[in-house]
């Protein structure tokens, strides 16, 4: 048995719990240029089916990264550094918000190409989208922890890479980073 990764079908409140959430990340960011907040992840694409928890890209220049994880500090978040992915700060939420990845990345960087190239490419494909949550769901039911999941599917997203013009260099570093180490 698996460590019950959840998956459920799309829920189209999705959208409006990003738009709350970027809406707080705005007022949290005031005075610090960023250059997007970006809805990414599962939850951002119609139809597929998700681990209920938005994603969230909060996109600056690489000058602007300790001023945006510090007004993000300020108002509740934890950051956990860049663990393994270059140019990608993961922070942890207060618990008052819905549940959410929510990550500072550096504009250009392959951490926020690699998530708007399968963003994009899974809202543009139904049949894709469709596989994909398929695997997912399959992966979740037998995968032992959240690293195996991600592990998993690696090969199904490096596919999907391809499709968006990554070079193999850069899918072979992000599939890197995504193995069990």
């Amino acid at each position: 048995m698996g460590c019950l990764i959840e998956v459920v079908d799309y829920d189209r409140a999705w959208p409006a719990r990003f738009e709350q959430l970027r809406e707080e990340y705005e007022r949290a960011l005031a005075g610090v240029p960023i250059r997007g907040i970006e809805h990414v992840g599962s939850t951002s694409v119609p139809g597929l089916a998700a681990k209920p928890v938005i994603d969230i890209d909060i996109v600056v220049a690489t000058a602007q990264v300790p001023r945006a994880i510090e007004a993000m500090e300020r108002v509740g978040f934890r950051s956990h550094g860049e663990q393994g992915i270059p140019d990608r700060w993961a922070l942890q939420a207060p618990s008052d918000l819905p549940r959410t990845n929510t990550y500072v990345v550096v504009e250009d960087s392959l951490a926020v190409r690699n998530h708007l190239a399968v963003r994009d490419q899974l809202r543009h494909d139904v049949v894709l989208r469709d596989e994909y949550a398929a695997l997912k769901r399959a992966i979740a039911a037998s995968a032992q922890d959240i690293d195996e999941y991600v592990e998993r599917k690696s090969s199904f997203l490096s596919a999907v890479l391809a499709q968006a013009g990554l070079t193999m260099e850069e899918r072979e570093a992000i599939e890197l980073a995504n193995r069990i180490q």
